[in-house]
């Protein structure tokens, strides 16, 4: 909820069934660091990569051509990367009814040197935490393209989350 109020109880967990999205586990980190830390009312996870089962599906750079991530793919990444960075929260506070904003959204995209599309590519991210959350999950966001990521992965998302008090 947006008025800085949890949703009910139960909602996002009835949300996520409903929507048949089963929150991963969350992904060790492969650096010194922590998947999310809150302080007062925030979370700010670090970046979140696309894992599944502990590997990455994809690797390279994202664009349109032969050997390259097409978008579409990157696209359902970053929506991976989202939900493990929701996973991130949800296993630091226990219970993402207490979720009141999504505060902003950072995408991080390896582009080719002509893909421009970075945009369309970290909506794979924004969409589902709209749908997860409703108007909580309507944020701020930036979308960067960047040369190279951690494990050559084609995409990268972090959160910061306010919570409600």
């Amino acid at each position: 909820m947006v008025d800085g109020a949890p949703a009910a109880p139960g909602a996002v967990a009835a949300r996520l069934a409903e929507l048949g999205i089963t929150l991963p586990d969350v992904a060790a980190p492969v650096a010194a660091y922590v998947p999310a830390v809150r302080t007062g009312r925030y979370v700010y996870t670090s970046g979140q990569l696309p894992f599944v089962d502990g590997a990455l599906p994809a690797t390279g750079k994202v664009g349109d051509g032969e050997g390259l991530v097409p978008p579409d793919d990157a696209a359902h990444l970053a929506r991976v990367c989202a939900l493990n960075a929701l996973a991130a929260v949800h296993a630091l506070v226990g219970n993402l009814d207490q979720v009141v904003r999504v505060v902003k959204v950072v995408g991080f995209v390896a582009s080719d040197p002509s893909f421009t599309g970075q945009p369309a590519v970290v909506n794979g991210a924004s969409t589902v935490l709209a749908d997860v959350l409703g108007d909580a999950g309507v944020h701020a966001r930036s979308a960067v393209g960047v040369a190279v990521l951690p494990l050559d992965s084609p995409v990268e998302v972090e959160l910061v989350v306010e919570l409600a008090e």
